[in-house]
């Protein structure tokens, strides 16, 4: 009897390992990189995992007015994959300004920016209000707090990384990243399979990249994988210490990304939506745009909106359609509805926030230090991000810290901006409900 139990309870466990190896299998684990004997789960495992937050995700418009390039998302068509759109200080970066849900979310209300903005014309390499592009894509999926560009992906602007060698499939791990140089654009692209042969030979190389319409992956073979590599001036790179190559951008330091919540299946609201989705910040006295849809026809009573547990407004019988608001005064706010049964809606989510900063003129000196003014209501002052309009590689993060916020300044050290002209100055804050950015220009002199 004992022995009978014994052989039940073994069979149990292999079926169980069976079950467990191929769910890991499944998930693009590859033999090398297996958690350590800890249990701990290692960088690369969870760059397979980020990257396929966004790039496996499911989505279907329900208008056909949703701009891409060379035209529009169809109605009712699903589409694997979140959409390529460079937003720039514009719109919002998936992931980075906004989570996903509130994607998935705005998706859902053909009143919302996805539908009735475009930034075509407005910003270069931009379609969608919301969207990711190469750079967002590999960073986020390799746990950084703000993205690099491609072109700043590799050596010598970062440490920690090495070029792969042979430049082959054979060569190739998971979180490898392919750089394509600029021609005239730079992309990058991230491994996040590997497949292997029963003799240990590498049979096949998936990668996935963000890249117009929507973040894809390919899984090639090692003749493609080679082909690919060695064209375009591509090359394969290993990061090596990923703190190294991070620096001070890590994910944990900020609220966003917010892995958790970008994995979870959001519960999307069936009553109302906002023109931004749900779960969103909101510049102050920016107009809020609520659109009641009552999908399930249970009739609205009653439309509250609430800064924390005062209401704010009711309005009785305000039918289908939008209803647009303003708010002066910061803070986390909730729109719900009251049905005609008296059963409450699910709330939207939603903060007001205010942020402002100056600068010291409309030239300073690259040779010396010099200061942003800084202030902030219901959001914390995270990084500033200087580009220049002249040299693509003549970018940088300079992180805001707690003392500076009290300080209302941030100082950028001298020689920090190498070429001389027009600079782009991004103050970018964020609260719980994502991130908002306010860009101004100045002159760099010697």
């Amino acid at each position: 009897m004992a022995s009978k139990y014994r052989n039940s309870v073994c069979v149990l466990i292999s079926l169980i390992s069976c079950i467990f190896l191929h769910s890991s299998l499944a998930a693009g684990e590859t033999n090398e990189e297996k958690t350590g004997k800890d249990g701990s789960i290692t960088w690369q495992e969870k760059s397979i995992k980020y990257a396929r937050i966004m790039s496996r995700v499911k989505w279907t418009p329900v208008a056909g007015s949703m701009p891409k390039r060379g035209g529009h998302f169809k109605a009712g068509t699903e589409y694997t994959g979140v959409p390529y759109s460079s937003v720039k200080s514009v719109g919002r970066y998936i992931g980075f300004d906004i989570y996903l849900k509130t994607f998935l979310a705005a998706v859902q209300n053909p009143k919302s920016v996805l539908y009735t903005e475009t930034l075509y014309g407005k910003v270069k390499n931009a379609e969608c209000y919301y969207g990711k592009v190469c750079s967002s894509y590999t960073s986020y999926a390799l746990q950084c707090g703000i993205w690099y560009v491609s072109r700043l992906h590799t050596p010598p602007y970062r440490d920690g990384i090495t070029l792969v060698e042979p430049q082959s499939a054979q060569s190739a791990k998971v979180g490898d990243i392919i750089f394509t140089p600029p021609q005239p654009g730079s992309h990058v692209e991230i491994v996040t399979g590997i497949t292997k042969s029963k003799n240990g030979q590498i049979t096949h190389v998936r990668v996935e990249e963000s890249r117009p319409q929507t973040t894809t992956n390919t899984n090639r073979s090692v003749k493609n994988f080679n082909r690919h590599i060695s064209s375009r001036g591509r090359k394969l790179y290993r990061i090596t210490d990923l703190d190294a190559w991070r620096g001070n951008n890590k994910a944990e330091s900020f609220l966003f990304p917010n892995y958790d919540e970008d994995n979870a299946t959001p519960d999307i609201n069936p009553v109302l939506l906002l023109d931004l989705g749900d779960w969103v910040p909101y510049h102050q006295d920016q107009n809020v745009k609520i659109n009641i849809m009552d999908k399930n026809a249970q009739g609205v009573k009653t439309l509250v909106i609430k800064r924390g547990d005062k209401v704010v407004e009711e309005i009785n019988q305000p039918g289908k359609g939008v209803i647009e608001r303003s708010f002066s005064t910061c803070g986390d706010y909730t729109a719900h509805c009251v049905m005609n049964d008296g059963s409450l809606s699910q709330a939207c989510e939603f903060a007001v926030c205010r942020f402002d900063f100056s600068m010291p003129a409309e030239k300073i000196s690259r040779s010396q230090p010099w200061e942003i003014n800084i202030s902030s209501d219901n959001m914390n002052m995270i990084i500033a991000h200087l580009k220049s309009d002249k040299n693509g590689y003549d970018e940088h993060h300079v992180f805001i810290t707690e003392q500076d916020r009290k300080n209302g300044k941030v100082v950028i050290p001298a020689n920090l901006i190498q070429d001389k002209g027009k600079m782009q100055v991004w103050l970018i804050g964020e609260n719980k409900y994502g991130r908002l950015k306010k860009r101004q220009d100045i002159i760099v002199n010697e």
